[in-house]
């Protein structure tokens, strides 16, 4: 097994998380561009949200068959012929000439990203030692973080000064350099052994999963936990450019970059899980981001980005530990056992959205803080029935 500190180690890390950092520019590229593309096309903003909407049920549509076909195929296949596809149909968005034709094409994007993120940890947790997969899935989240930061300033900079083309073409040129590099630093899979089952006893083991309650809880970790992250920050954004601060969109934006808190306690993850275990990680990531989001409370710029710079290093360490908590303890299929957590983690990010913009409609950022607390108490207690089962399991 790949140890930490080995050529081996550097090599795919550093191969996987270059990927991971294109994969998620691609997914956030049009995010920031969609006012322009509602003046280019000539539609409402609703409309224009379709782009960005289907890139993203392309992906939660696509993990799940991705993850059982890496089940015969194999991982590191899966995630060469996933980055071939997103630079391929990068460039083959550019010649949708319509607003239909361009969110065809996102939901194509969505569709191919969707293969690297269901088998990366995947492989990680086959290929890596204990130790090493704890210290390479938070540098991996780490560049999961970094990739949409830059996805969004690169595409909302790029775009509004040369166009949504041009923003797209230089994207995806840049993924197809990347690709060829992982194709020739990302070490083979050694550990891998393709499944000769049929296709139902897959699936078959893909529902286990869900039944199995200390994956199912760890899922629904995830699922709470993005719910809540994602969608505090889509209503701070509401808030801002709101009365009484008015801020304009393209500034308000710029709280996007409050991710790289994330990005630091993601890298931490791993360390923290080895000295302390995971689950305290977690019930520390959720304490730490109901402090942000109570801190946000206070209606002054320092302390909105303070509280969302909180909400954001307490969601991606609960992210970073509950995603390696599944990889781990998934004692079978593990390409499907990610690819499920991660359809309960973009599943919590879209129901989410309905739920706190509701409560914002109903009492502000007050009722934000309301509708929160009732998620975090969830997440809270899925972490003590997750805390049970693991007594359970350990040898007295």
């Amino acid at each position: 097994m790949i140890e930490p500190g080995t050529p081996d180690y550097r090599s795919a890390s550093r191969a996987l998380a270059l990927g991971s950092l294109l994969v998620f520019a691609n997914l956030y590229l049009f995010q920031p561009l969609l006012p322009v593309l509602a003046a280019h096309f000539g539609v409402a903003a609703t409309a224009a949200n379709g782009i960005h909407a289907a890139t993203t049920l392309g992906l939660a549509i696509g993990l799940l068959p991705w993850a059982l076909l890496s089940e015969r195929w194999g991982r590191r296949p899966v995630l060469l012929a996933s980055l071939m596809l997103v630079a391929l149909v990068g460039l083959v968005q550019l010649l949708a000439d319509s607003l239909a034709l361009l969110v065809v094409a996102r939901l194509l994007m969505g569709l191919a990203l969707s293969g690297f993120v269901a088998v990366a940890v995947a492989y990680m947790a086959e290929e890596f030692s204990p130790i090493a997969l704890a210290l390479a899935v938070g540098s991996y989240v780490a560049a999961n973080s970094l990739g949409g930061i830059a996805g969004r300033i690169y595409g909302g900079m790029v775009g509004d000064w040369l166009g949504w083309q041009p923003a797209a073409l230089a994207l995806a040129l840049l993924t197809a350099l990347a690709t060829a590099w992982v194709w020739r630093t990302l070490p083979p899979a050694r550990a891998f052994r393709a499944s000769r089952a049929p296709l139902r006893s897959d699936l078959g083991r893909a529902i286990g999963h869900l039944v199995n309650p200390r994956l199912w809880l760890a899922m629904a970790i995830g699922g709470l936990n993005f719910a809540l992250f994602v969608n505090q920050f889509t209503v701070m954004g509401f808030r801002l450019v709101a009365a009484p601060h008015h801020l304009p969109v393209a500034v308000a934006s710029l709280i996007f970059l409050c991710y790289l808190s994330g990005t630091l306690t993601s890298r931490l993850s791993g360390a923290w899980s080895l000295r302390y275990g995971p689950l305290s990680g977690m019930a520390l990531g959720t304490l730490i981001a109901m402090a942000g989001c109570l801190l946000a409370r206070i209606d002054a710029l320092w302390a909105m980005v303070l509280g969302l710079l909180l909400i954001s290093a307490g969601a991606f360490l609960v992210h970073a530990l509950a995603y390696t908590w599944v990889s781990q303890h998934a004692e079978q299929a593990k390409a499907s056992a990610t690819a499920l957590y991660l359809v309960h983690y973009y599943l919590g990010a879209s129901l989410g959205g309905f739920w706190l913009l509701y409560c914002y409609e109903q009492g502000q950022w007050d009722g934000v803080v309301a509708g929160s607390g009732i998620l975090y108490t969830l997440m809270l207690m899925a972490l003590a029935g997750l805390q049970r089962r693991q007594r359970m399991t350990v040898p007295v």
